[in-house]
């Protein structure tokens, strides 16, 4: 087999390059998806897919595919790459070095003309972040039968815009179908978003697999009433209530599980004015563990909560359940070829599980899947301030590549 290396000048030179497309002035990216600057960001990633030789099509979803033949075409492909849509005003590597990454692997296979028994597909998914669309992991949900097509195009922003109709307008409605077919399976690197590796002083993870998450939503109905007259004890106060809830996330955290965590992480208020008491407040509640009996037993604990809390308030509730995704273990073969590519490599490393859902959660509902992880530096992700050592990156892209030739050539 060829030796392969990467091209680590060229690989940070497009990174650098890409990072410009969404620039804020604290150093992150703003490309939210379907936007405009996510536009541009998808139209570079397409213009470089074409300029390494590869067979790019747009499916149904806007998830965009660069093909790499190989000696048997026949066979089921090799598929590995993530997203560039990003949060708002958020950091520069959550994703894109997966799909970056992915190129590079392509291109350094090029460099030294080697081949593989099955084809390379990279790929950048549609929609993976789920911030101006919700659900998140949109376009991977539908291709992998988790989501309809009809449902994923009636998503609207808070604008009402539907994703099928901004899908259209920057030009990314493709007409290949966006739904399952044959792959021999998928790899994703991606920022662990977390702190252990950074504490632990480690380059890389082999990622074992995702927690288990709950995702709902809460609203409290109260009375809206001037904020000076109306006495205490004839208040009906919707945030007071929501205040409670936020108290027993945390209470729920520290009791149910040793690996849960639990997130009130968006909050409207009505009429939010200084001088008038909530009348409406509604929020959201995550969990997540890998221990799905864990969640079940936290979303049960936290419905009893919300309600002992209407009451306390004097308040109507709705309680909706808008998510449910259980724990994934990933496949063991998979694991253990990236394993098998860190230690050819002689890499210090560890297996993890990830707290934060990704593509490859979809994807390994239909093929054998497994992630990489590199470090984020102080755990940080989904802000500005992300960042990650350019070395690690290097190295775990390194692991990539000899985990895609490897089972590439099965």
């Amino acid at each position: 087999m060829p030796d392969v290396t990467i091209d680590n000048q060229r690989y940070r030179e497009r990174f650098e390059e890409f990072s410009q497309i969404g620039a804020t002035e604290n150093d992150g990216v703003n490309r939210p998806s379907l936007s405009d600057e996510n536009k541009e960001a998808r139209d570079r990633i397409v213009e470089w897919f074409h300029e390494a030789g590869l067979e790019v099509t747009i499916d149904e979803m806007g998830n965009i595919f660069g093909r790499r033949e190989g000696a048997n075409s026949d066979l089921a492909p090799v598929m590995f790459g993530s997203h560039v849509d990003s949060q708002y005003n958020g950091g520069r590597f959550d994703g894109v070095v997966g799909v970056l990454g992915a190129l590079e692997v392509v291109e350094a296979l090029d460099d030294a003309d080697a081949s593989t028994e099955r084809p390379l597909e990279v790929v950048a998914w549609s929609n993976e972040e789920g911030v101006r669309f919700q659900p998140d992991m949109l376009g991977s949900g539908v291709f992998c039968d988790v989501f309809d097509l009809e449902y994923a195009y009636e998503r609207t922003d808070k604008d009402g815009n539907t994703f099928g109709d901004e899908l259209e307008r920057i030009g990314y409605k493709g007409e290949v179908p966006c739904e399952p077919r044959d792959l021999h399976c998928y790899f994703e690197m991606h920022v662990e978003q977390g702190p252990f590796l950074d504490q632990q002083d480690l380059p890389v993870a082999a990622v074992e697999g995702v927690f288990g998450f709950s995702w709902m939503n809460v609203t409290f109905e109260g009375q809206a009433n001037h904020a000076g007259p109306t006495p205490m004890n004839m208040r009906h106060d919707a945030m007071v209530a929501t205040s409670d809830i936020v108290q027993a996330v945390r209470r729920l955290t520290a009791t149910e599980g040793t690996d849960l965590v639990g997130t009130v992480g968006s909050v409207d208020v009505w009429p939010n004015a200084i001088n008038v008491i909530p009348e409406t407040v509604e929020f959201t509640i995550d969990f997540r563990s890998y221990d799905d009996e864990v969640v079940e037993s936290a979303v049960q604990g936290i419905k009893r909560e919300i309600e002992m809390a209407a009451e306390r308030e004097g308040l109507e509730y709705e309680f909706e359940e808008i998510m449910r995704i259980d724990a994934d273990p990933f496949d063991k073969d998979c694991i253990d070829t990236v394993v098998e590519s860190i230690e050819e490599r002689g890499y210090d490393y560890t297996r993890l599980v990830s707290g934060a859902g990704h593509d490859a959660n979809y994807l390994n509902k239909i093929c054998p899947t497994s992630m990489i992880f590199v470090p984020s530096v102080d755990g940080i992700s989904h802000r500005e301030s992300e960042y990650t050592e350019w070395e690690d990156i290097r190295i775990g892209t390194e692991v990539l590549l000899g985990a895609v030739q490897k089972k590439a050539n099965e």
